[in-house]
């Protein structure tokens, strides 16, 4: 049996919380195993008895022991998801639970059954139908004829009024007209060319009513289309008894949609031998739960169709398989004719010739390439010829998977022009409905319709006032006008329609010139199963994604061409992955970029140019930016030289932001170039200088603010204690201005005696500028310095200048000193996380290991600094302190502060940051715990490691 993809799976579910749930499933199945066409394993749930779940794949068909309703449920997609993923091994024979069922499919397959017999419907019953169809069209007619001779734009066009003619034909069982109608009111609140879009439904209903009043004197198969239209029954055992049509059918397409909780599935077959489209149509209610009869995309069948009786048959029952499913990797062409757009148009032109009440039909175009231009998007062959793209789409996706090479396009063939159902390329099918974000944005102005501007305008002011004048039509419609009837408003319902049918089966060949395709990209390909689960992990904003791209960089890898479009999105959204995003999307992520307008601005280079000098005269502050620190880290003395030379000239608020650059490799060099800064008018530039001048304790701004610090606190050594005495000016002069200290935002900052503190604000400035060296000559080491005695008044600004000090200077020791002291301010947490961060990781993991389950708020504060991922002890000790508190739960379950949701973002970071490794331990906790509801939290909790641990693999 061929291995299915995650996406033939993913196509099975029968709703996204079922999926969902299938995929943390993962780590739960023993005695799994694939033999011919049977799958089956053991998932263990809550209970003591693992869940039996079995997979006919020829059907596909389920059975599993769990009370679900749904069909399949989470365990059979679960089970699915892991034999798709390679992670069931083949066995030499079915299992011995398994066996039976599927024997007992077989035989039941075997056995023949009764041939499927038509119910017949009492002659009486469906006299009586017809009758109230036709009393019901009728009177519809009397009220289309009504709308044009009164003039659309006096007509009553509200929902209620379309509501109400909609229900009498419901009333008269003609359901397909009464939904007709009841897409009229938004088309006419949408669309600006509604004129004329009312006019082509009105004008597409009179021709229907017209060939249903003499449906008697017509073919068998144009009847059988004029009643579907209206919507008489017809039965699925009447269309089973029509002529079965044997083929390998390939689905080539699939499209699930939703109205008012009624899905529908509509899916699109190819015949290989036929070269005949089916169309598979599937409805259900409540949930998209379908029946699993028709393979999912990218697979055939040998089997039969029976199609429903019509002039252009299309929709079709699926009947008799003779084989299981299997992919395919070509597609039937005929050389000749089969698969352009001219063989497009001609199919199209046949189908509403016979049936001219069609609004799509199917088309297969081969070796057929996207293009954007200025009126809107086309698909051309490389002769030129094209078809519009209905204004609705915006198939960026599809122009990602294509790169301006030829590619097969699925579409369907509508009055509005192309809608893109799936592309084939590669050997592959890809569902083209999984839009991009930047797929839903506006459409394009551009208006696909053809309609007689002379028709449309009479019909606005109405045929009382205004005759149709018809002469302006096209010859052919004109002279089959000149038999229509007298009425006006008749004759124009009648020409409107007779212009339709011309127009939309005369289509002719548009011409569009394909762009410059992509250049390759020689790196190696993102594996499958990697890339579907990145999509998900895109589409969901999940909070591993910065592990999964740190994991993926040593391969450097490029995505697969179908996803450059999400990966563009995010990073238009996303700053701090876009490198990453932008890396892998790669040189076909750069093409599509340039294609669109909301992108173009993400690259304005190819991932592999070197930067030019061009980008630091003329770039974008941005690019200006990354210029000067690429240069920085390639050669830091051309880059000061640089920002030095154009410094007279720069300006704006991007001026600051060039001087940050020389933080990295920052040396004495800089110095000049930082006391220039000083003077600079910009505020922001000048904290900037100054803040940089700090990381420089042998530069003259340290020994400015060294003189500075011993002039205005003392350090006094008395007999028992060393005391900090204060002495702060009055008023700053220039000097210590210019070095940054100010009293702008200070007054916000400390209060004391009930007022502003302008004093404190003053001295954390200087604390934090001068060299912490200064302090330990004279404090003496640093967990002596930070026992000084300091005035009440004054120990928070200190300590603040200390704090800011070490975490500019990177300095540990410091950093030690202050964090066991404790930070005297509002942000104490916050502070000593900072400090935290900078102590050796032993010394880190070792202090959050002594505390106990009563620390927790403290070592959740803590554990931001502990990096990613975290030691193990440590991830072995929160478990155990976790487990405490679910035990705690157990015994206490009304005690306030032991649920999972009171450390919900403990458990959050944990499922991010605890190493892989761990999901066994977590495993075996949940089954100890006690309480349920810390069950499912260390059950989620497992499933995120597993999902991490998946990620990681599948990159390898």
């Amino acid at each position: 049996m061929t291995r299915w993809s995650e996406d033939q799976v993913t196509a099975l579910a029968p709703d996204a919380s079922s999926l969902s749930a299938a995929r943390k499933l993962a780590s739960r199945w023993r005695g799994t195993g694939q033999h011919d066409t049977a799958l089956w394993g053991l998932c263990q749930g809550s209970g003591a008895k693992p869940y039996q779940t079995i997979i006919d794949l020829s059907g596909p068909a389920y059975k599993c022991s769990c009370p679900s309703r749904k069909f399949p449920c989470k365990h059979a997609l679960s089970l699915l998801l892991e034999w798709a993923a390679g992670r069931v091994e083949d066995a030499a024979a079915t299992a011995d639970f398994a066996a039976a069922w599927i024997d007992g499919r077989a035989a039941r397959a075997a056995k023949p059954g009764p041939e499927p017999t038509a119910r017949t419907s009492n002659p009486a019953t469906a006299e009586q139908r017809r009758v109230r169809v036709t009393a019901g069209l009728a009177e519809l007619d009397v009220w289309l004829g009504d709308q044009v001779r009164t003039g659309l734009a006096q007509t009553d066009r509200s929902f209620r009024a379309f509501e109400a003619i909609a229900a009498r034909m419901v009333d008269a069982q003609a359901p397909g007209v009464a939904s007709a109608l009841r897409q009229l009111p938004v088309t006419v609140v949408t669309r600006a060319d509604w004129p004329e879009v009312v006019l082509g439904e009105y004008a597409r209903l009179h021709l229907l009513i017209a060939a249903h009043r003499r449906i008697d004197e017509l073919s068998p198969a144009l009847r059988a289309s004029i009643r579907t239209h209206v919507g008489y029954p017809n039965p699925a055992e009447a269309v089973r008894t029509e002529p079965a049509v044997r083929d390998r059918w390939m689905v080539l397409g699939v499209r699930i949609t939703e109205d008012e909780r009624l899905y529908t599935r509509r899916t699109w077959l190819y015949g290989r031998e036929t070269r005949r489209w089916a169309l598979v149509v599937d409805h259900s209610f409540g949930s998209p739960g379908f029946p699993a009869d028709v393979p999912t995309l990218g697979l055939l069948a040998d089997a039969d169709l029976h199609y429903y009786p019509g002039a252009a048959p299309l929709r079709a029952l699926w009947g008799e398989r003779h084989g299981a499913a299997e992919p395919f990797t070509t597609l039937p062409t005929d050389p000749d004719r089969s698969g352009t757009v001219a063989a497009a148009l001609a199919d199209h032109a046949a189908a509403l010739g016979a049936d001219p009440w069609l609004r799509s039909w199917p088309v297969l175009l081969v070796d057929v390439v996207p293009v954007r231009t200025e009126n809107g998007w086309y698909i051309a062959e490389s002769n030129g010829a094209a078809l519009p793209v209905a204004p609705t789409e915006q198939p960026w996706r599809l122009l990602g998977v294509s790169g301006g090479h030829p590619v097969t396009v699925t579409a369907e063939w509508t009055s509005e022009g192309l809608t893109p159902i799936s592309v084939f390329t590669a050997g592959e099918v890809i569902d083209l409905a999984r839009l991009d974000p930047a797929g839903r944005g506006a459409p394009d102005t551009r208006t696909a319709r053809v309609h007689a501007a002379e028709l449309t305008s009479v019909a606005l002011l109405g045929t009382a006032r205004r005759a149709p004048e018809l002469t302006h039509l096209a010859p052919p419609v004109a002279n089959a006008a000149e038999r229509l009837p007298a009425d006006p408003a008749l004759r124009l319902l009648e020409s409107a329609a007779l212009h339709d049918v011309f127009a939309r089966g005369g289509v002719r060949a548009a011409t569009a010139t394909a762009p410059e395709p992509a250049e390759d990209d020689a790196r190696p390909l993102l594996p499958r199963t990697a890339a579907a689960r990145l999509a998900r992990m895109l589409q969901e904003r999940s909070p591993f994604l910065t592990e999964w791209f740190d994991a993926a960089a040593p391969y450097d890898y490029r995505a697969p061409d179908a996803l450059c479009g999400q990966l563009l999105d995010q990073a238009k959204s996303n700053a701090e992955l876009r490198a990453p995003l932008l890396r892998l999307a790669g040189t076909r992520g750069h093409w599509l970029a340039g294609q669109h307008p909301e992108w173009r601005k993400l690259v304005r280079q190819q991932p592999t140019a070197a930067p030019t000098e061009e980008v630091w005269q003329f770039g974008q502050p941005p690019e200006r930016r990354a210029w000067l620190a690429d240069l920085r880290g390639r050669d830091a003395d051309a880059a000061r030289e640089t920002l030095a030379a154009a410094w007279p000239k720069e300006s704006g608020p991007g001026k600051a932001d060039l001087l940050a650059i020389l933080a990295e490799g920052i040396s004495l060099a800089d110095e000049p170039l930082l006391e220039a800064g000083l003077d600079d008018r910009r505020a922001d530039v000048r904290r900037t200088a100054a803040g940089l001048l700090t990381l420089l304790p042998d530069s003259a701004f340290a020994q400015r603010m060294t003189r500075r610090a011993s002039d205005w606190v003392r350090i006094e050594h008395r007999l028992r204690h060393t005391e900090l005495v204060v002495a702060l000016p009055d008023a700053l002069d220039p000097a210590a201005r210019r070095d940054g200290i100010t009293d702008r935002g200070v007054e916000f900052t400390y209060r004391w005696g009930g007022a502003p503190d302008l004093a404190a604000g003053r001295l954390r400035q200087l604390v934090a500028a001068t060299p912490l060296s200064h302090w330990a000559a004279g404090l003496g080491a640093p967990d002596k310095a930070v026992k000084a005695t300091i005035d009440d008044r004054f120990r928070q600004p200190v300590f603040d200048g200390w704090v800011d000090a070490a975490l500019a200077q990177h300095d540990s020791e410091w950093a030690r000193a202050l964090f066991d002291a404790g930070v005297p301010t509002d942000l104490a947490m916050l502070r000593r996380r900072e400090l935290f961060a900078l102590l050796p990781l032993a010394d880190r993991t070792r202090h959050l290991l002594e505390l106990d389950g009563s620390w927790l708020s403290e070592i959740e504060a803590l554990l931001p600094a502990m990096g990613h991922p975290w030691p193990e002890p440590l991830a072995q000790h929160l478990i155990l302190l976790l487990l405490e508190r679910a035990r705690a739960a157990a015994r206490r379950p009304e005690a306030h502060g032991n649920t999972p949701n009171a450390h919900r973002s403990l458990l959050s970071a944990a499922s991010v940051h605890l190493p892989v490794v761990a999901a066994g331990a977590v495993t075996v906790v949940a089954r100890r715990c006690g309480d349920p509801t810390w069950e499912r939290a260390f059950d989620q909790l497992a499933h995120d490691l597993n999902h991490r641990s998946m990620m990681l693999e599948e990159l390898q």
